[in-house]
């Protein structure tokens, strides 16, 4: 008699226990996590006052006594369960920070509002899908004998597009030196738009805080040449944020020159070293900054947040741009599943991290980025609501948690992680059904609101 497979054995064992249907409101409850955390301890709520419990939660009545809570990791690769509830906050924060709510004012979405794409500069001639890839003249190679141009029309996902033509031509340090520094690229990049709009404005540069303030979102997605390049919504509020209403100078006109004029000013040299030399990095060449604008002919504000949302969940595994976890050591790098060149720069970053002075930058532990070490996203402060907020709003029960007097007293401790095969099955099912009930009612709203219109 065939013997049934590990999975299907685990889940019939795993259904025939008298706690199944409690066991299963758990996996619900998580999403279908691929990697829910395991916690074990209890709740207890009391009236400040008389002492009383009012409420007595304890993991010991659960199945196997513990309670499973999500991993909460963004990226799909990881659990495609919890990145899509990261990426819906996602969508929720930009989307509150254009049109309003979220306890920001509706008033933000008829404000100076840009869409702006930042690039990384150039590191050396790559292939490029289309029309672009094809040589602007006959013959020729390059110092290392290889052709300097490509007359190969490729495929916007040909495996080819992004790599270099001549590998020993591109810059591979610069192009990691470059991602290390890409944050404080950009935060050099903040300072210098507020002061050229004081400047414009006629007012001293360290007098713009006190008329105006700078509000933005920004999402990094790596290209297919595995370099960074930059999505940003930037607004401009009035001193206090988003409670106020902008000078009347603050125009969208004057932010985008801005904008432009900042991106291809801005530059941040490197740490002296004797092996590289001092770079200087800046911006690309390619610069876009487009107005949003809610009732006319601009950008739909719905389709940015859904664009920044879609970009928040990709892990570097995802676009083939480096790994989800990092490297401990160089063979991990030869292991990795990943290009050539995406691999010569995970090396290129372990070679410059082994050098005490970029130890700061600490290139070894983000050899799996590719030396970025910047979150994925990242906003100012009035630009909207946050992450915590969101959860937080998520997670409210109705009952004391409003209550005056109340004290809260919780024991909690790690207990392990993940899923049984049995139980990884399954939990794969409930997140698909959960995916579809999502779809269904997200084209029932649509359908119900084209009717309306």
């Amino acid at each position: 008699m065939r013997q049934l497979p590990e999975a299907d054995r685990d889940a019939i064992r795993i259904a025939q226990d008298p706690k199944f249907p409690r066991w299963l409101e758990q996996i619900t409850a998580t999403g279908g996590c691929v990697h829910p955390v395991h916690l074990s301890g209890s709740t207890t709520t009391l009236d400040g006052a008389t002492g009383e419990i009012l409420h007595h939660y304890d993991t010991r009545d659960e199945p196997g006594e513990r309670l499973l809570v999500r991993c909460r990791n963004r990226r799909a690769t990881v659990c495609p369960a919890c990145s899509r509830l990261h990426a819906g906050d996602t969508f929720h924060l930009v989307r509150a920070g254009l049109l309003g709510g979220k306890n920001v004012p509706e008033s933000v979405r008829y404000r100076p509002r840009l869409f702006v794409t930042l690039t990384a500069p150039s590191f050396g001639p790559v292939h490029r899908a289309g029309e672009r890839c094809r040589p602007r003249r006959d013959g020729g190679t390059c110092e290392h004998g290889r052709p300097i141009g490509c007359g190969t029309v490729h495929a916007p996902e040909a495996p080819v597009v992004g790599r270099p033509l001549c590998p020993d031509c591109y810059d591979y340090t610069a192009h990691v030196l470059w991602h290390a520094h890409a944050s404080k690229l950009w935060d050099r990049f903040v300072i210098d738009v507020r002061r050229r709009l004081a400047s414009s404005a006629g007012l001293v540069q360290s007098h713009f805080a006190r008329h105006a303030r700078l509000s933005f979102a920004r999402v990094a997605e790596y290209q297919k040449r595995a370099a960074v390049h930059v999505h940003a919504v930037v607004r401009l509020d009035g001193p206090n944020g988003a409670a106020d209403e902008p000078p009347t100078w603050g125009t969208a006109e004057r932010l985008i020159n801005a904008v432009r004029a900042s991106a291809c000013r801005v530059m941040v040299c490197t740490t002296y070293s004797r092996a590289v030399g001092e770079l200087t990095l800046r911006w690309g060449a390619q610069i876009d900054a487009r107005p949003l604008v809610r009732d006319g002919d601009g950008l739909d504000d719905d389709a940015v947040a859904a664009y920044v949302a879609k970009y928040v969940t990709k892990g570097a595994s995802d676009t083939g741009t480096g790994t989800d976890y990092p490297v401990t050591t160089d063979g991990d790098i030869e292991a990795a599943p990943v290009s050539d060149h995406v691999r010569t720069l995970m090396r290129t970053c372990w070679s410059l991290g082994g050098l005490p002075e970029y130890e700061s930058l600490r290139l070894r532990a983000w050899a799996h980025t590719l030396g970025y070490r910047g979150h994925i996203l990242t906003k100012s402060r009035a630009y909207s609501t946050t992450y915590a907020a969101l959860r937080a709003e998520r997670a409210r029960h109705v009952g004391y948690v409003d209550m005056p007097n109340v004290i809260t007293e919780r024991q909690w401790r790690y207990v392990g992680s993940g899923h049984t095969p049995g139980a990884a099955f399954i939990a794969m099912g409930i997140a698909d059904d959960l995916t579809e009930s999502l779809r269904l009612g997200l084209e029932a709203r649509q359908a119900g609101g084209d009717g309306d219109g």
